[in-house]
This record gives C-alpha cells, sequence and structure tokens, in this order.
C-alpha cells in the first residue's frame, strides 16, 4: 500500500510557509500531520534535518518544489512544541520524530502484555519488537530508542521494570 498524500501536497504555495498568521498556523498544522502520518507508514523514527530535506516528505519532485530549509526547521519546532519531536543533539541536525508519545506505546505495549496473560513474565527487547509473538502489533519494528522511552514510561507507573541480562537488556512485566 503506498502513502495517500493530503491535497495540499500538490499545491504548489503549500512549500512556501505563508506571512499570514492564520494561514500559516493552519499550513503548519497541515505539515505537522503530515510529516507524522509519512513518519508512522514509512516507520521514520529517527532522521537527520539533511535526510529530511532531501526526502519525498518536504520535496514534491512531480512539481519540482521543495520546502526551504528554515522553513523545514519552523516545521520541526512545531512538531517539538506539540510533543512529537525531540532533538537528540545540541546543533538541532537529528531529531526523534514522534507519531505515539512514549506514554501511548507503553501503554499499547502493556495491554498486550494484559490481554495475553504475560504479566510477571520476562521479555528481551529483541522478543518485544521482533519475536513472532508480536508480529501483528503496532509495536513490532519500533526503534529502541522509543522502546526504552515506553518502557520507561511503564516503569514509572510500577508496571514494568527494565533489567539486564547477559545478552542485553529485558524487561519484567507487573
Amino acid at each position: 500500500m503506498s502513502f495517500a498524500w493530503p491535497w495540499q501536497y500538490s499545491f504548489p504555495p503549500f512549500f512556501t510557509l505563508q506571512p499570514n498568521g492564520e494561514t500559516r498556523q493552519k499550513q503548519l498544522s497541515a505539515w505537522c500531520a503530515l510529516a507524522l502520518a509519512y513518519s508512522q507508514r514509512h516507520r521514520l523514527p529517527a532522521m537527520t534535518v539533511r535526510e529530511a530535506q532531501d526526502s519525498p516528505l518536504f520535496a514534491n519532485r512531480r512539481l519540482q518544489r521543495k520546502l526551504p530549509l528554515e522553513s523545514i526547521q519552523v516545521v520541526l519546532e512545531e512538531l517539538r512544541k506539540n510533543g512529537n519531536l525531540e532533538w537528540l543533539d545540541k546543533n538541532k541536525t537529528s531529531f526523534l520524530i514522534m507519531w505515539r508519545r512514549p506514554e501511548e506505546w507503553g501503554k499499547l505495549i502493556y495491554q498486550w502484555v494484559s490481554k495475553n496473560g504475560l504479566t510477571n513474565s520476562v521479555f528481551t527487547l529483541y522478543e518485544l519488537t521482533s519475536g513472532d509473538d508480536t508480529e501483528n502489533e503496532e509495536f513490532h519494528g519500533l526503534d529502541e530508542t522509543m522502546l526504552l522511552r515506553a518502557l520507561q514510561a511503564l516503569q514509572q507507573e510500577h508496571k514494568a521494570e527494565i533489567i539486564t541480562l547477559d545478552d542485553g537488556r529485558g524487561v519484567k512485566f507487573f
């Protein structure tokens, strides 16, 4: 299944941030929704600003239009303000984009654990994101950085404990 681009993506002015405050806010909301949907569809948890700039997300080759770097940074900052992006370095060159927040991922994981009667069980991180038992779950294939943040959220709620195993890390669910 291919990605369904919103109508704005085929509209050349979408690639120029508008000066009118109200119009600009609607445009930023549309860019944020597009960035989250695109990242989710393509399972892109982290990327650099350079990768984003060169990706189809911000460059419509058919229209031969690109969102300028300064505008991309405005969109990324808007995502950060909304809690959907976290910078991974001081220079703001790479970021983690979160179409679901860690707490939401934690909730999905814990629902799966509870639904399958797996409380008081220990799992490796690999088993959770790549195991046969989780193949049909949304968190299957989840980036390890986001998985750890989700498990930390569960740990704060006393529903899980991250543990160190001989061959890496794991988690015990309560």
